[in-house]
């Protein structure tokens, strides 16, 4: 599992440790991975270097603090590897005094003209910021920012990329997107949460030793092979299709009864012993699902279920929204459920079952009453605002998935497997109908919502590994592929 820490109890577990070692030795730990990740780089043929460290030129953007600090003590070990080396001072008055002693004696030099030593680059070393850095880049920087990821260079961002804000993920002004960002220690929120995962590219972790002195339970976290495999239901020798969860849909319409169709597909994918539909596309879902058990409604004279979806589809037909919401079982609310939700928030107000919110942003922001804008600029804070409001376990999707429980100690939960090909009509009725289905399955709110973003990304990643246009049914489709990976490499 990956995990991020907020910039505070970064900074405590370093003085901890910083208080135990001799002085430098973190900064040295810090510079000799950076250098390390550079040197694979170099040598992968990334950038025009040719596919060597020697001869390669490294340009180091080093700022005032300690973020400048460990670019330059890395540039000083790639100079002494055989790069050529310029430092791009941006505060030279406050430039860290032994990183760029350590440059300078070892063949490095400072630019005199930043812009022409960016033109002819291989890799730029990002330290004009580090994790204290709030606000964006300052003017001074911006042109020199660009100017890097302009030009042919691979970045390396150095523990953040400079610009954007470690603990909120948020991107306030400039920020220099880079292509690796190798962190210390530990991820920071902001490499987990959008917008600014977006910046971060690739994310190399080094270890400089606070593994046994930051605290066990992270600010945000996200689930990789092994953790999604211990959570999925498998079916045991007594098993039948209703010890397995049977799960109920009240979905589609006479204008929507795709909607429908594609919740099913996901839910009967997502390991549940049999899918209820309930709705007026049931000609539509049969034709496509057989095994589907159907019934025109409402919802309660339906049969048992272990948990419901409601809302992909159901346009202004949400009397069914208020029903659902009243009966004791885990419930998912997607689309325009969360229309009804958002006008009356108080159906939510005695549920004592768990509950999970399936929004984009755009339905997140009629939750919230505010914009879409709004949302996505500062979509970690907006998360943890929507579960708490509404007392229920919150799936913001989007470019990077968060999921978030209403206790705020909880840790928020990141999920960066989806791929681009996934904002297509009708995702989002495939993932409400695999994670309901993990609901019925007997999974909790934050884990149905977590492990069905991370199969639902994966499944879209494989649909479209031939890099072509997807469908969501085609997204559903791969999920078994997506499943069978999942538990293949978690040693299930």
């Amino acid at each position: 599992m990956r995990t991020a820490h907020t910039v505070d109890t970064v900074r405590r577990a370093e003085a901890e440790l910083m208080a135990r070692l001799p002085e430098g030795t973190l900064m040295q730990r810090a510079a000799a991975g950076l250098t390390a990740a550079c040197a694979e780089l170099l040598r992968s043929g990334s950038g025009s270097g040719g596919g060597r460290v020697y001869g390669s030129r490294v340009v180091v953007l080093a700022g005032s603090g300690d973020n400048g600090g460990d670019a330059l003590y890395a540039g000083a070990r790639l100079a002494r590897r055989g790069a050529g080396v310029t430092a791009v001072l941006l505060a030279a008055d406050r430039a860290h005094p032994g990183g760029l002693a350590a440059l300078r004696a070892a063949g490095g030099r400072v630019a005199d003209d930043p812009f022409d030593a960016l033109d002819t680059a291989d890799l730029v070393l990002d330290g004009i910021t580090g994790i204290g850095g709030h606000g964006g880049l300052r003017p001074d920087a911006v042109p020199i920012a660009r100017a890097a990821r302009g030009s042919r260079a691979v970045v390396v961002a150095v523990d953040l990329p400079s610009g954007i804000e470690a603990d909120s993920g948020e991107v306030p002004g400039e920020a220099l997107r880079a292509d690796l960002t190798v962190v210390f220690g530990t991820e920071k929120p902001g490499l987990l949460a959008g917008p600014a995962r977006e910046y971060a590219g690739t994310v190399r972790l080094v270890d400089i030793g606070l593994g046994g002195i930051l605290p066990s339970v992270p600010a945000l976290e996200a689930l990789q092979h092994l953790d999604v495999a211990q959570l999925l239901p498998e079916p045991g020798a007594a098993s039948d299709k209703y010890r397995r969860g049977v799960v109920g849909i009240v979905a589609g319409s006479a204008r929507y009864p795709g909607a429908a169709v594609l919740a099913v597909a996901g839910a009967l994918r997502g390991g549940a012993g049999a899918v209820r539909y309930v709705g007026h596309a049931t000609d539509a879902v049969i034709a496509r699902f057989p095994e589907a058990l159907v019934h025109a409604g409402p919802p309660g004279k339906a049969g048992r279920v272990q948990s419901w979806i409601v809302g992909p589809g159901l346009g202004d037909d949400l009397d069914a929204v208020a029903e659902v919401l009243a009966a004791p079982v885990p419930v998912l609310v997607d689309a325009d459920g969360l229309r009804r939700l958002a006008a009356e928030p108080a159906l939510l107000r005695d549920r004592a079952a768990p509950t999970l919110l399936t929004p984009h942003a755009g339905e997140a922001a009629a939750l919230l009453d505010t914009t879409r804008e709004e949302v996505e600029a500062a979509q970690l804070a907006a998360v943890r605002e929507l579960a708490t409001r509404y007392g229920a376990t919150t799936l913001l999707k989007g470019a990077t998935t968060l999921v978030a429980d209403p206790d705020p100690r909880t840790p928020v939960r990141s999920n960066t497997m989806g791929t681009p090909w996934l904002a297509t009509a009708g995702s989002g009725d495939v993932l409400a109908g695999l994670a309901g289905s993990l609901l019925a399955g007997g999974l909790s709110a934050r884990d149905a919502g977590s492990a069905a973003a991370y199969l639902h990304g994966l499944a879209a990643r494989r649909a479209a590994a031939d890099g072509v246009p997807v469908t969501s049914y085609e997204v559903a489709d791969a999920l078994g592929r997506a499943w069978r990976d999942v538990r293949e490499t978690g040693g299930s």
